[in-house]
C-alpha cells in the first residue's frame, strides 16, 4: 500500500517536471547541432549503449561528426566541467574519470568525439566549438527534458507495458511520458510486435532491435577466443540485466554452468577475482565469460591464470534502410 502510494507521488512528480519544460519550450537550451537523443522509461538495464554505438556509425558513415554526450554513471573520480573521454582521434580520459560505458564508446568509435558531463549542453557546446560536431547523441536522454533535441528515441520493451513507477516498479515516469517519443525502438522479433507495443505507448513509429551476439575476445590482450558449441562455460556480469547476458550465452550454444552477478557498474577487486575463479572451478567451466561493459573494469585487475573473455553485444535497428532513412530525415 504504502509502495504504491509513493510510486503514484513519483510518477506524479516526473510527468509535472516533464510538462513544466513542455509548457514553454524557452525553458529548454538548444544546441546549434541536432542532438539525437537516446533513452528509456526503466531504470538501467535497457540496452542504450550499443543503440547509441549503432547510431554513431550509422552517422558517421553518411558523412556527419556524431559526438556523444553522456552523464557517466559509476565513474570514480568526476570532474567539474566536460571530461574528453576521446576527442575522436585518441581516447583521453581513463576508466576512473571516464566510466565504463563512455570508455567503452570511445574505444569501439574511432572518429566520434565522447564527451562526460552532468550539465550535456556544455559538452554539447565544447563539442561543437573544439571538435567540429555536426549532430550529437545524448546517451541515456529521455528524461534529460532541459536540452532540445531534434529525435527522441525511447527504447521500450514488453515488460514495460505492465510495469509502475519507482518504487513499485522500474519506471522512471509513467507510461504516458512515452508519448513525447518521436519514434520508440523496441526488443522484438518482428516488426508487427514493435508497432503494437508503439501504438500502446501512443507513438506513431516503430523499429524493431535486433540482438547478436559478437567473436568472443580475451579480457586481456583482445585476441579473438574459439569456445566451441556446448562447451561449460561460467558467467559474470555487473550490469542492471544480467539475465539478458546470461539468456544470450545460453542462446550462443554454450552450456551455462554458473554465475554471479554483481551490482551494476561494479568495481571488480583481487578479492572478487578469486572469487570468480573458485566458482568457475567448482562449476568445472572451460572459461568465464562476461560483457564488454564489465571487460572495461575487469581488465584493471591482475586477473591472473583466470581464463575469462568478453561476449560482444551487436545490436541494429530493423529495417535498417527505412531506420536510416528516417533518421536522416530529421536531421
Amino acid at each position: 500500500m504504502i509502495l504504491n502510494s509513493l510510486s503514484r507521488l513519483y510518477g506524479a512528480a516526473a510527468s509535472r517536471r516533464r510538462h513544466w519544460y513542455a509548457r514553454d519550450p524557452q525553458r529548454r537550451r538548444s544546441l546549434s547541432r541536432p542532438v539525437v537523443s537516446i533513452g528509456n522509461l526503466c531504470v538501467g538495464g535497457a540496452g542504450k549503449t550499443p543503440i547509441v554505438a549503432y547510431i554513431a556509425r550509422l552517422l558517421r558513415d553518411h558523412g556527419e561528426h556524431p559526438a556523444i554526450l553522456t552523464r557517466g554513471y559509476g565513474r570514480r573520480r568526476a570532474a567539474d566541467g566536460v571530461t574528453v573521454v576521446s576527442d575522436g582521434r585518441r581516447v583521453i580520459a581513463d576508466l576512473a574519470s571516464a566510466g565504463d560505458e563512455p570508455l567503452m564508446l570511445a574505444r569501439a568509435l574511432p572518429g566520434v568525439p565522447v564527451l562526460v558531463a552532468a550539465d550535456r549542453y556544455l559538452a554539447g557546446i565544447f563539442a561543437e566549438r573544439q571538435l567540429g560536431a555536426s549532430v550529437h547523441l545524448l546517451d541515456d536522454g529521455f528524461q534529460h527534458v532541459q536540452l532540445t533535441r531534434a529525435v527522441d528515441l525511447l527504447l521500450a520493451e514488453e515488460a514495460d507495458l505492465v510495469d509502475r513507477p519507482f518504487p513499485a516498479g522500474r519506471l522512471r515516469e509513467p507510461l504516458t511520458s512515452a508519448r513525447a517519443a518521436t519514434a520508440v525502438l523496441v526488443s522484438a522479433g518482428y516488426t508487427t510486435a514493435a508497432e503494437r507495443i508503439g501504438r500502446a505507448l501512443g507513438v506513431e513509429t516503430a523499429f524493431c532491435v535486433a540482438r547478436t551476439l559478437g567473436v568472443p575476445c580475451a579480457v586481456a590482450g583482445g585476441d579473438s577466443v574459439v569456445i566451441p558449441a556446448g562447451s561449460r562455460v561460467f558467467a559474470v556480469t555487473g550490469i542492471a540485466r544480467p539475465d539478458r547476458f546470461f539468456s544470450d550465452v545460453t542462446a550462443g550454444g554454450w552450456e551455462l554452468v554458473g554465475s554471479i552477478a554483481f551490482r551494476d557498474h561494479h568495481h571488480f577487486t583481487r578479492r572478487d577475482v578469486a572469487r570468480i575463479s573458485a566458482a568457475a572451478k567448482s562449476a568445472a567451466a572451460a572459461i568465464v565469460l562476461t560483457t564488454e561493459k564489465d571487460a572495461v573494469r575487469l581488465e584493471a585487475c591482475d586477473l591472473g591464470d583466470l581464463p575469462i573473455a568478453l561476449v560482444p553485444l551487436a545490436v541494429s535497428i530493423e529495417p535498417a534502410a527505412a531506420f536510416r532513412e528516417w533518421l536522416l530525415q530529421r536531421l
